[in-house]
């Protein structure tokens, strides 16, 4: 059983201008330890997604329907006090914006000191001396006078540093971060995704990383999982994403990004944009947008199949590489055949599929 088992999630928001579809039948899990990637455009879902594994929609906002289990136990049954638990405990979120994360009237410490008291029921020199050793084990230098300072004096990489050793302050079992590196320049970047990195390898600590950057997923995540509009279109590990991409839309995004030794005078685009999550498509969502489309994409919503047998019932199809296009189903008359050229060398991505 993996630690987190979300399957056919349906987050809704109820507005004036109509019913937001914000997730559709979203499935997914991590295994324990494991670093796990979300990536796609701006409103494929990502961050709404990790809102609702840690229980954190709001109105107009409603979990519809499905189910997110962490360690066999359903989060989304689990009373407000039961949640109030293991939120920030076993498991942990790095928002966005360390800058709006951390409150301007509280000190850093204090702020991380509360979560281990809440937690860990620990006496207020206990929980000093522990924010202390977070801090500094997350690089901050001169942590027990830091302790004492605001937000403010913080550098944006500082901040940084800062949730995440919020984050860890009561050793979770699962890290969400969402876009942990977004406004950083590429120095802290880097120094942030390290930090990550040693840390959940030294607590075994398993992160969903949410992130537009495919470079960041490159570097740090085990497996990946594409979403567009709200659906997972592509899982699989992260060398078959960036060697073998079996849907046109991680082709798309493949293609768009700039590598050592490019010779195109431009880089390759994908037409269009994200659907409108009130009124979507029928078919594929993906469609309108697909070099590949034809009459039957338009209306049959492809199942999420293992790409080498196209078997919607395959339990282990998440593990291994799994892609929602009727090109895997055999319901299209022409095939897949794409080229990505990967820094340069000869094409190495190829994908066919269909008769």
């Amino acid at each position: 059983m993996a630690m987190l088992e979300v399957e056919d999630l349906n987050v809704r928001f109820y507005t004036e201008e109509g019913v937001v579809k914000a997730t559709n039948d979203l499935s997914y899990q991590i295994e324990a330890g494991e670093r796990f990637g979300v990536v796609g455009e701006s409103g494929a879902g990502k961050s709404v997604t990790s809102l609702a594994v840690m229980r954190l929609i709001d109105e107009p906002g409603v979990v519809e329907s499905g189910s997110i289990r962490f360690k066999g136990r359903d989060l989304l049954e689990l009373s407000r006090e039961e949640m109030r638990e293991i939120r920030g405990d076993e498991i942990s979120m790095i928002f966005q914006d360390a800058g709006t994360a951390l409150n301007p009237a509280y000190t850093v410490g204090e702020q991380i000191a509360e979560a281990v008291r809440l937690h860990k029921e620990m006496s207020e020199a206990a929980a000093r001396e522990r924010t202390v050793e977070l801090l500094d084990s997350v690089g901050i230098p001169d942590p027990a006078e830091r302790y004492d300072e605001y937000p403010h004096q913080f550098s944006g990489g500082m901040q940084q540093r800062a949730v995440i050793a919020m984050a860890l302050s009561c050793d979770p079992d699962l890290i969400i971060a969402d876009e942990p590196t977004t406004a950083l320049d590429v120095t802290i970047e880097a120094q942030i995704l390290e930090l990550l990195e040693e840390v959940t390898e030294e607590f075994d600590t398993a992160i969903q990383l949410i992130t537009h950057d495919l470079g960041v997923i490159a570097e740090f995540c085990d497996r990946v999982m594409v979403m567009y509009a709200g659906r997972a279109v592509e899982t699989a590990p992260v060398e078959n994403i960036y060697y073998d991409p079996e849907h046109p839309y991680t082709v798309g995004l493949m293609s768009s990004i700039p590598r050592i030794g490019d010779e195109r005078d431009r880089l390759d685009t994908i037409p269009g944009r994200m659907p409108d999550l009130v009124e979507m498509p029928s078919g594929c969502t993906f469609h309108p947008r697909c070099p590949y489309a034809e009459e039957a994409c338009t209306r049959t919503e492809p199942p999420l199949v293992d790409v080498a047998s196209g078997d919607p019932a395959d339990p282990d199809a998440h593990l291994q590489h799994a892609a929602a296009c009727l090109a895997h189903t055999g319901d299209l008359q022409g095939s897949l055949d794409y080229t990505v050229t990967v820094d340069g060398e000869e094409p190495a991505v190829r994908g066919d599929g269909g008769e």
